[in-house]
């Protein structure tokens, strides 16, 4: 009876912490695409550049600051005050030794790229690196304790928040300083609103004993945050070497929106994912389950989703921030492809988090992205599109490898996992290429789109009825078992 109890209660916590992630993922991306669209209409390309060159810092920057903890506080049975405190003080530390380090090599890093400005952009920028620290411990105690109602409320704020300050400062003719700031405020608003929503609080008497068992779990999760993180922002780092600012401004902004598109499933996984599945690591037939039916559930939602997004990527591109972007909207179109595939990684690798399998993660991570490096390095002088087909071919193979570890962890057999997500991939795909078929002739920018959108949508749903899919009758089930409620 409490093992049926047990299930329930984490079927509904992972069906409300889908529910949750889903609807705030779309609604940030709402903001984050009302502000880009402001922004990108005030801004152009070389705008961009400089904030993209900077890219690769910040993130491993972040990676360093959070030191994979995060991901360890949710994996441990246990986790009391002392544990909080420690991580908390710790990374207080960490963020001003880091930017102490960053603030020195503004000039190595301009130097580098051969932009002048970056010394002192960097140095303004890397500020957020010292705010973000607060809000680290209370970030992993709504994390872990699958409070995603109160994390979405976060990011949807610090958007909100930090979209109009950026928004502001670039109509006053800041340009890169608008958006270095709005990214300052972003993190800002986040830890002010986290720090409202846990009911912990840091003290002075602090103990660093709880990272020794920490670590011992979170160093694997910190260098593999390095590589994930290097391996997205390596394109802004070989263009700003081998390109102009420009093009560094493009890719920057493809990437903005490629991010928007596959961060409404990607980040509704990883919000829910590693937690859960950590919560039924030692019943390995109820692991597979779970495992199972968010794997259906996340290609269900993220093929249609970044398909259409390459579908529709000109058009949207052309009408809202205007032909001056049109390179980015052929860089995105290639970008969504490999985005349908991206939450599926990620379910990957938040099994072998939650499984503690932190060793196996890092160095698939870490021999992933230097074969992508030494790809895109070779193909690099064939153009930009070119290394971004080629970075989008590699990432889907290397699926497999994922799949390789995964199957050591839980029963699932290569059979299971591409009838889980074989079927919406090909559907998806075919009902894309109905919807161009059909669009093809249509002269009008704004009808076309429409157009797209209304039979690739029609379509897709239809089909999925017509196949009796579980998952859109979860969906069409929970939704309207909520109105009820609301009612």
């Amino acid at each position: 009876m409490n093992n049926g109890n047990t299930q329930q209660d984490l079927k509904h916590a992972v069906a409300k912490g889908f529910l949750w992630g889903g609807m705030s993922n779309v609604v940030c991306q709402l903001l984050s695409l009302l502000f880009g669209i402001y922004l990108a209409r005030i801004l152009g390309p070389d705008d961009y550049g400089p904030i993209g060159m900077l890219a690769i810092f910040s993130a491993i920057a972040g990676s360093l600051q959070d030191s994979g903890f995060v991901a360890a506080l949710a994996n441990r049975k246990k986790v009391g005050h002392d544990d909080y405190n420690a991580v908390f003080w710790f990374n207080i530390l960490v963020s001003f030794l880091m930017y102490a380090v960053l603030f020195a090599c503004a000039p190595l890093i301009a130097d580098f790229f051969n932009q002048p400005v970056l010394v002192s952009l960097s140095r303004y920028n890397f500020l957020g690196f010292v705010v973000a620290a607060f809000g680290i411990a209370p970030s992993a105690y709504l994390f872990r304790e699958l409070k995603v109602k109160q994390k979405s409320i976060a990011i949807v704020l610090s958007i909100a928040v930090s979209g109009m300050v950026g928004v502001a400062m670039a109509l006053n003719g800041y340009s890169y300083w608008g958006i270095a700031t709005q990214s300052i405020v972003y993190v800002l608003v986040r830890t002010i609103v986290c720090w409202y929503f846990t009911p912990w609080r840091p003290s002075l008497k602090v103990s660093f004993a709880p990272l020794k068992y920490l670590f011992a779990f979170s160093y694997r999760l910190l260098i593999t945050n390095i590589f994930q993180r290097f391996n997205w922002n390596i394109f802004s780092f070989i263009l700003g070497k081998f390109y102009t600012r420009t093009d560094v401004g493009n890719y920057t902004k493809s990437a903005e929106w490629f991010n928007m598109g596959g961060e409404v499933v990607n980040g509704m996984v990883n919000a829910v994912a590693q937690p859960a599945l950590a919560k039924v690591v030692n019943d390995s037939e109820l692991q597979l389950h779970v495992f199972r039916k968010m794997l259906r559930f996340t290609a269900f939602v993220a093929f249609p989703l970044m398909f259409g997004l390459s579908l529709v990527s000109k058009e949207i591109i052309i009408i809202v921030i205007t032909d001056k972007w049109i390179e980015s909207a052929e860089m995105l179109q290639l970008l969504a492809i490999w985005g349908a595939f991206m939450p599926i990684q990620s379910m990957f690798t938040n099994l072998l988090v939650s499984c503690g399998r932190s060793r196996t993660f890092m160095w698939c991570t870490i021999v992933q992205g230097v074969l992508m490096l030494a790809i895109l390095l070779e193909v690099h002088s064939y153009g930009i599109k070119q290394m971004i087909v080629c970075y989008c071919i590699f990432n889907v193979v290397w699926l497999f490898v994922w799949f390789y570890f995964a199957k050591k962890e839980i029963a699932i057999r290569l059979t299971m996992f591409l009838r889980d997500v074989l079927p919406y991939m090909l559907l998806s795909a075919i009902v894309m290429y109905v919807a161009h078929l059909a669009t093809v002739a249509v002269d009008d920018i704004f009808l076309r789109l429409v157009l797209k959108i209304a039979v690739s949508a029609l379509l897709y749903l239809t089909v999925a009825v017509m196949m009796r899919s579980n998952e859109l009758k979860e969906i069409t089930e929970f939704l309207s078992k909520r109105n009820k409620e609301v009612i």
